[in-house]
């Protein structure tokens, strides 16, 4: 198995894999894990190896160092790219791309510390947020001149859009705890070493569900948040024919029946 450095190509992201987890990294804690190129190339080659590799059920994404999940672009990078007359939008882009969200494994962001602008978005991209009590979470580029990507589009979708306004247009900051209470956040826990355990809990949870189905079930409702019910029930019942057919659905059944925990394929 290739080690995390050969896989990424860069320190900025440390990445293993162990019972079927994976899990990603961000390494630039003394910028707060901002998001540079080199991180985010880096990021997408780890995001693909989990994603095609058959003995990973669940990616852990998290950030180094204590302070933040992600703090979002590097602003100091971009403030050298406007100085040297780089337009927004025209800097250099990592060579290889992932777009988090496109992972067909379910996907756990552990949030410690700041998760802000792009950090932020990124935890949207996951399926899954769980964060530790002094974490922090917000779309603060309004008060940079900037505007969210991401963010704008997803945010309402999964709170109350009296609440995704509040962060999308005050650009201020949301606890943790009221990002719980609003279900933005899934779980909130005490510290760094809690936060990691549920994110280990929750990843055996879903390893022991069959991977088709669980997989099947994240196409399903990723596809129902763009397109009309109408359509995304023809997803559904497509998706539905598909784990019928599947030597799971048996094994599930038989597993029941005889009381013993299920041996689940991928195909």
């Amino acid at each position: 198995m290739a080690t995390g450095i050969e896989v990424t190509q860069s320190e900025t992201i440390l990445y293993d894999k162990r019972d079927g987890m994976a899990w990603v990294r961000l390494n630039r804690p003394e910028r707060l894990n901002a998001l540079s190129t080199e991180l985010r190339e880096a990021m997408a080659r780890a995001m693909i190896d989990a994603s095609e590799d058959p003995d990973v059920y669940t990616v852990i994404i998290t950030g180094e160092g204590g302070r933040a999940f992600c703090a979002g672009n590097d602003l100091r990078n971009a403030h050298d790219n406007y100085s040297a007359g780089i337009a927004p939008g025209t800097e250099a882009r990592p060579v290889v791309q992932y777009n988090v969200s496109d992972c067909p494994k379910p996907v756990i962001a552990a949030i410690d510390g700041y998760a802000v602008a792009g950090g932020m978005e990124l935890s949207l991209n996951c399926d899954i947020r769980i964060a530790t009590e002094q974490s922090r979470l917000g779309l603060p580029e309004v008060k940079r001149g900037r505007m969210p990507g991401p963010g704008l589009t997803l945010l309402q979708n999964m709170i109350p859009m009296g609440e995704a306004r509040w962060i999308q247009i005050t650009g201020e900051h949301m606890s943790s705890h009221r990002a719980y209470d609003i279900g933005l956040i899934q779980a909130l826990l005490p510290d760094r070493d809690a936060l990691f355990a549920e994110a280990e809990r929750l990843a055996n949870i879903i390893r022991n569900n069959a991977p088709l189905s669980v997989e099947a079930t994240k196409r399903v409702i990723n596809a129902a948040a763009w397109i009309s019910p109408e359509f995304s029930q023809m997803v559904g019942r497509a998706e539905r024919a598909m784990i019928d057919t599947s030597d799971d659905i048996k094994e599930g059944v038989a597993a029941f029946s005889e009381k013993r925990p299920p041996v689940w394929k991928r195909a």
